[in-house]
């Protein structure tokens, strides 16, 4: 099973590191516009083999990603000092209508994975870009909001003293100061939070809300005003769903992906929990929602279909 990695920065060599940590694959495939980075990073990750699991880990160019199962997409460009959003938007848009193309032709029947941000902004233009060529909107999605819900789900396990794992909440929309936390769903155990809460006596519930919402919302904000980048969850993240589309897992995760309409806004592409499997997006599913919680995934949904809209991109 082999699995592509394009662009080899931060998120995409901790991608491929964190793929040969937890087994994931046979094969890695490191492909950067940098030649000389992607090899030094392929050699560097195929060094941590013998204590971890039998991957072949090499580098190369677009050509040598035929026959790979999964193509995660990590290029682009950072931003620049004094430059706008959308000065950044229409410059990764260029990458990508050089990237995208390029993966299909020598990997048509791949999954695209896509992590570059603003990640539901490059997927929706992947996705088009992907038509374009003949591929299924369902095989182009995007890491989303995965991140944001491990986020939330381990805040919320922390403050209720229990296992992450017993934790059930979603943050859905935009990945970015739109997403919506679905405080309404939340459930610990089967329990909705809330019971959660009274059985064990925790107190000031609205203390845990007010406590966990700008740590999930404002978390890459405060990582990268630290260290200068994210790339150590994300890179995990972005193991996990490729582990479930190379086994074919159908696992539900709130990845983004191309949406015909999400709270009256039509023609965009933002997390929502999806079913995922082998062939990438199986199923989305309506979360019944708080009328609150609606209200705010219309405006995270708006806040993308602007995006898109600057960028002249479908509607």
């Amino acid at each position: 099973m082999k699995v592509g990695i394009v662009g080899s920065g931060f998120v995409g060599a901790t991608a491929g590191y964190a793929m040969v940590m937890q087994g994931v694959g046979r094969e890695l495939m490191l492909v950067d516009k940098n030649a000389d980075r992607a090899v030094a990073e392929a050699d560097d990750i195929r060094h941590a083999v013998p204590f971890t699991h039998p991957l072949e880990v090499k580098a190369g160019g677009y050509q040598d990603l035929v026959g790979s199962r999964v193509v995660i997409v990590c290029a682009g460009v950072n931003q620049k000092p004094d430059e706008t959003r959308l000065q950044l938007l229409q410059r990764n848009a260029s990458v990508f209508r050089e990237v995208i193309p390029a993966v299909l032709q020598y990997a048509p029947e791949a999954v695209l994975v896509v992590a570059t941000n603003p990640v539901d902004v490059m997927t929706h233009l992947a996705a088009q870009i992907a038509g374009e060529c003949g591929v299924p909107a369902t095989r182009i999605l995007g890491s989303g909001t995965m991140l944001d819900t491990a986020r939330f789900r381990s805040l919320i396990a922390d403050y209720c003293g229990v296992d992450s794992r017993h934790v059930h909440a979603y943050v859905i929309g935009e990945h970015g100061d739109s997403e919506v936390l679905t405080w309404s769903l939340a459930t610990i155990g089967g329990m909705p939070l809330r019971s959660f809460e009274t059985l064990r006596g925790i107190a000031d519930p609205d203390k845990l809300r007010q406590q966990i919402d700008p740590r999930v919302r404002r978390a890459a904000y405060s990582i990268i005003q630290g260290k200068g980048a994210t790339y150590y969850g994300i890179g995990s993240a972005l193991a996990r769903l490729v582990n479930v589309i190379l086994h074919d897992q159908r696992s539900i995760l709130t990845v983004c992906a191309p949406t015909a309409e999400v709270q009256g806004v039509h023609d965009v592409t933002l997390s929502l929990p999806r079913l995922v499997g082998g062939q990438g997006v199986i199923e989305t599913f309506p979360l019944p929602l708080s009328e609150g919680e609606s209200r705010l995934l219309n405006a995270s949904a708006q806040v993308i279909r602007q995006a898109l809209d600057s960028l002249e991109v479908g509607s």
